[in-house]
């Protein structure tokens, strides 16, 4: 039998990212994390907490529901 799998996320960051001009370094340093844990959000690895992803909605100048969203049909 095999583990459920977590909902996943629809995640908009590496394009806001791109569009605001900035690197995963860049972000990364604006938010206080490291360019490993921007790469790994981006590629949807890792969840971001709910304090990290306000962060990068700040950072970004927009909001958390603009980068990250629920999938309409979860699995």
């Amino acid at each position: 039998m095999s583990t459920p799998r977590p909902p996943s996320l629809e995640n908009k960051l590496r394009q806001f990212r791109v569009d605001a001009g900035l690197t995963q370094q860049g972000l990364a340093e604006k938010v206080g994390v490291t360019r490993k844990t921007i790469n790994t959000v981006e590629n949807s690895i890792f969840i971001p907490s709910t304090v990290l992803s306000l962060k990068l909605a700040r950072a970004l100048n927009t909001d958390v529901h603009s980068l990250f969203q629920l999938p309409d049909i979860l699995e």
